[in-house]
C-alpha cells in the first residue's frame, strides 16, 4: 500500500498577486493544466478580466480583490474562493511590489509595508489555509523568493530583507508541517521581466545598477519570463506525494559565446 494516496483529481490554488506578472503567469499556465483557480489582489478588475478570459479557454475561474495586508480582506477572499471552487489545495503567495531606495534612506513607513506585504501577507495566507490543509492531510502552500534572499543587494530599500523573512517563513513552516501531509516549498526568481519595479525613475535605477555591476549581480543583460517562473511552480505542485521540491532557483540561462571563446 503507497504511503501516500494521490493527489486529488481536482486541486483548487490560490493565487495572491494574481493580477499581473508571474502570479498572472502562474494562473494561466495552472488553469491549462485542469486546476481550478482563485485569482486574488488589490487591482480586482484585472483579475476579473483575466478569469473571464481563463473561462473562454475552457477553465475554471473565481476573481476576487485580495490585499495581504489585511487579515479580513483575506478572510473574505478565502471564504469566497472555496465557496466558489472547494477547499484550497495549494497556495501561491506571489502578493508583492519593490521600491527602490538605500534601506537607510527609505521612508520607514515604506520599509515597514515592503515586509508587511511581502512576510506578512505570506503568514495571513498561511494562518487562513493551512488548518485546513492539515485537516485533510495534504497540501502545497508555495511562496515566490527572490536570489536576493541569500545574495542581497544595495539599492532595494526592504525588498532584501522581506524575501529573507518569507524563505525563513518558508524553510519554518517545513519543519513544523512535518508529518502533516502538508508540503512548503520555495520557487525563488532570478532577474525576472515584470511589471514591478518599471515606474521606477531611471536616475534611482541607473546608478543601482551600476553598483549591482560592482557587486557582481548583472553578469549578463538577458531576463527570465514570468512564464519561466510559472513552470516552476508547476513542476513544484505537481510532484507526486511523498516528494518534495523543497527549493527551485530558476537563472536566466547567459546568451550564447561564438565558437572558440
Amino acid at each position: 500500500m503507497p504511503r501516500f494516496a494521490p493527489h486529488p483529481e481536482r486541486r483548487p490554488v490560490l493565487i495572491a498577486g494574481a493580477s499581473s506578472g508571474i502570479g498572472a503567469a502562474t494562473a494561466v499556465a495552472l488553469a491549462e493544466l485542469g486546476y481550478p483557480v482563485a485569482l486574488g489582489a488589490r487591482r480586482v478588475e484585472i483579475c476579473e478580466t483575466l478569469a473571464e478570459k481563463i473561462r473562454a479557454d475552457g477553465g475554471e475561474a473565481f476573481a476576487g480583490r485580495l490585499d495581504v495586508t489585511d487579515t479580513g480582506s483575506v478572510d473574505e477572499f478565502v471564504t469566497a474562493a472555496e465557496k466558489a471552487l472547494g477547499p484550497m489545495e495549494i497556495v501561491v503567495s506571489g502578493a508583492g511590489d519593490i521600491e527602490f531606495a538605500p534601506s537607510w534612506q527609505m521612508d520607514p513607513e515604506v520599509f515597514e509595508a515592503q515586509v508587511r506585504v511581502h512576510l506578512v501577507g505570506a503568514q495571513r495566507l498561511a494562518h487562513r489555509v493551512i488548518p485546513g490543509m492539515i485537516e485533510r492531510r495534504r497540501g502545497d502552500f508555495v511562496v515566490i523568493g527572490s536570489d536576493c534572499a541569500d545574495r542581497p543587494r544595495p539599492g532595494v530599500g526592504a525588498y532584501n530583507g522581506a524575501k529573507m523573512g518569507v524563505e525563513a517563513l518558508a524553510r519554518q513552516l517545513r519543519m513544523e508541517l512535518e508529518g502533516t501531509g502538508v508540503r512548503s516549498s520555495i520557487v525563488r526568481p532570478g532577474q525576472t521581466l515584470t511589471g514591478m519595479g518599471m515606474t521606477a525613475a531611471p536616475e534611482v535605477v541607473g546608478p543601482m545598477l551600476e553598483e549591482w555591476v560592482k557587486w557582481g549581480f548583472a553578469r549578463h543583460p538577458h531576463f527570465l519570463k514570468a512564464s519561466d517562473i510559472a513552470a516552476a511552480i508547476v513542476a513544484v505542485v505537481s510532484m507526486r506525494r511523498g516528494a518534495h521540491l523543497v527549493l527551485v532557483e530558476v537563472q536566466p540561462e547567459a546568451p550564447l559565446t561564438t565558437s572558440g571563446e
